[in-house]
């Protein structure tokens, strides 16, 4: 009997363990997607200014689409243009 209450013990520490993992890799996780986002999205900010120099379009660089880029990437980027071409 006292086997088994070690073995069910064991279950139990090795269920917490994989909690208290989960919820200290989720931050490490969104926080390197949050920078792999921010360098694309300044990256194609600058890209889609250099080249968009050729053609009179310019997006401007300010706090707010920085912001905008690093968060959303892309799609950010994509976003920018649009209400830039709307404007």
């Amino acid at each position: 009997m006292e086997t088994v209450n070690i073995i069910i013990a064991a279950l139990i520490l090795l269920v917490i363990l994989y909690i208290i993992v989960q919820v200290f890799l989720k931050p490490v996780k969104l926080i390197w997607k949050l920078l792999t986002n921010s360098l694309i999205g300044i990256v194609l900010l600058l890209l889609s200014n250099y080249i968009g120099a050729y053609f009179a379009f310019e997006i401007p660089i300010n706090i707010i689409t920085v912001l905008i880029a690093g968060f959303l990437g892309v799609p950010g980027i994509i976003l920018l243009a649009c209400f830039q071409i709307l404007i």
